[in-house]
């Protein structure tokens, strides 16, 4: 599933060029996505000014002129930036004809992305208004991570990954700051010192940062606006290395499964 670097890096691929931008056209192929895409969005989006490119935790938002589209990319897809003759391809669900003769092309094979249209303020829509702090807001530091792990008796890792805590931490980021922590992620939430709640928030957001500097990480089936893919994979410490040498100590990662999901650590660097 995309994560936060890599909605991020399509945001700003995205605002690059979409930015002023008025929409001519908004052309639905395939509607059943995770929610079916209201056909009536069509009718209310032509003539409308992107006004702003942002992001809500995975969830991107085109501000317009009139009011706000809130995209998220599900499990497998991508939004792109293409010329407006781009032959479509399978899996191709709906284009956002730009002035400028592109477009914004959404694919998604497993159809779990969505689209929703509002003209309120979509900070109280339903899917975002109870949303956590973001590893990168204020909110996040180390007092809210301390205070909120005291009676917490999951593992660390599954405190990271509650998107009721701290939005935008996947699987691939929190196996990674857990590392760059020192911070084993079997252990006990409640049993992090003050000092590891500083180091974990810390090493957060290096993890996240660096994923976005180097354009996210490709696993499957992501790429870029512009179709490349991410390049952080090639520098990631633990996430699906299980069986090769930690690169700061040669010791053996391990994988072990935590909630339903894989979790890889160094058992020397994390003891």
């Amino acid at each position: 599933m995309p994560e936060l670097p890599e909605v991020e890096t399509t945001r700003r691929g995205i605002e690059r060029s979409a930015r002023g931008r008025h929409i001519m056209e908004f052309r639905i192929y395939e509607h059943r996505l995770r929610w079916p895409i209201d056909r009536s969005v069509a009718q209310h989006l032509s003539g409308q000014q992107i006004v702003a490119v942002e992001r809500r935790a995975k969830y991107l938002l085109l501000r317009l002129s009139g009011g706000t589209l809130i995209l998220h990319l599900g499990m497998s897809g991508n939004l792109r930036l293409l010329p407006q003759d781009a032959p479509l391809i399978k899996h191709d669900h709906f284009d956002l004809y730009l002035d400028s003769g592109t477009t914004l092309r959404f694919n998604d094979p497993r159809r779990f992305g969505s689209l929703h249209y509002t003209t309120a303020d979509p900070s109280e829509h339903k899917l975002l208004r109870s949303l956590a702090p973001e590893p990168f807001e204020k909110a996040f530091d180390a007092d809210y991570l301390n205070r909120i792990t005291r009676r917490r008796s999951a593992a660390v890792k599954q405190v990271l990954m509650n998107g009721q805590l701290v939005t935008g931490v996947g699987n691939i980021y929190a196996s990674e700051a857990l590392f760059r922590a020192r911070i084993n992620p079997r252990r006990a939430a409640r049993k992090l010192t003050r000092a590891e709640c500083t180091r974990l928030v810390r090493a957060v957001r290096a993890a996240l940062q660096a994923a976005i500097k180097a354009g996210g990480t490709t696993l499957r089936d992501y790429v870029g606006t512009d179709g490349n893919p991410g390049y952080f994979r090639q520098k990631l410490y633990v996430y699906e290395r299980d069986g090769k040498p930690c690169r700061v100590c040669a010791t053996l990662i391990r994988k072990i499964a935590q909630g339903q999901r894989s979790t890889y650590y160094c058992p020397h660097c994390q003891h």
